[in-house]
């Protein structure tokens, strides 16, 4: 490690002992390579790190840094892709983009200190994996909904209101079966999940598909149910004109680390 590097933590990860070969060859955000940090106070945890310039993660420069999309984007998926390789081998506790601390002895001082914690946490999580479940209203459907003899007898004007109100109560109407839908949802999978977690809706540049995202939720899904899950949400939707239901997944479980779990936080190097 050189004076302008800290140190970048992606995941807190039950170590199998093959992690290290995991890893081989893994490059995480800056392109620097992945390691683990270990401690002796905390047998079987690790926490994957690796170097990133202090210069381009200190508060101000960061603080731009997260306003550039094309940034944002490209050390996302870099994080991501360190996590879900680690998900892949073991259970995963994964922490929030951008967790900095000043090197590598503090992130093994958090390991140790926290070791009750994280493994408790890792243990809740084993066997289990997120899945995302999105509900959408498909608006230029239920725009484009007209009855074909409305305007028959109507002048421009009055024709123009009359198609106009039938859009609004298909609008409407979809809306309010997105909110069914949700509901059903919700009690579909609450025989085959063990916790959830609501989101915002995603708009703008963040929305995904087509129509509009009304529902965000990931749930916590054991393995030996993943499929009755997706089976009872997908159904969710049917009979319901104008509601589309996106199941993602599986992730590592970034929706259900723990609150209070020490993270560097967004500039912070702790």
């Amino acid at each position: 490690m050189t004076a302008d590097a800290i140190s970048y933590a992606y995941a807190v990860a039950r170590d199998d002992g093959g992690l290290e070969r995991t890893l081989a060859g893994l490059f995480g955000v800056s392109g620097a390579p992945v390691r683990l940090v270990r401690s002796e106070h905390c047998d079987g945890l690790v926490i994957a790190v690796s170097f990133v310039p202090a210069s381009e993660f200190e508060e101000n420069v960061l603080r731009l840094h997260l306003e550039d999309l094309d940034w944002l984007e490209s050390t996302a998926r870099a994080h991501h892709r360190v996590v879900e390789a680690l998900a892949a081998r073991t259970t995963v506790l994964p922490l929030r983009l951008v967790t900095l601390y000043h090197d590598d002895e503090r992130v093994r001082s958090v390991l140790a200190d926290r070791c009750d914690a994280f493994g408790s946490r890792l243990e809740a999580l084993a066997s289990r994996a997120e899945w995302g479940v999105k509900v959408f209203v498909d608006e230029p459907m239920a725009e484009g909904r007209e009855e074909p003899s409305a305007d028959e007898g109507l002048g421009p004007g009055r024709a123009y209101l009359s198609r106009r109100r039938v859009q609004r109560s298909a609008r409407d109407d979809a809306y309010r079966h997105a909110g069914h839908v949700t509901e059903r949802i919700e009690s579909a999978a609450r025989p085959y999940s063990v916790g959830r977690v609501r989101h915002r809706p995603q708009q703008g540049v963040l929305a995904s598909g087509a129509g509009q995202n009304v529902a965000n939720d990931a749930y916590l899904v054991p393995s030996n149910c993943t499929d009755e899950f997706r089976a009872h949400v997908a159904s969710a939707a049917d009979g319901f004109e104008g509601v589309r239901v996106e199941i993602t997944g599986p992730w590592a479980p970034y929706s259900f680390a723990t609150p209070d779990l020490p993270q560097g936080g967004e500039g912070v190097a702790r």
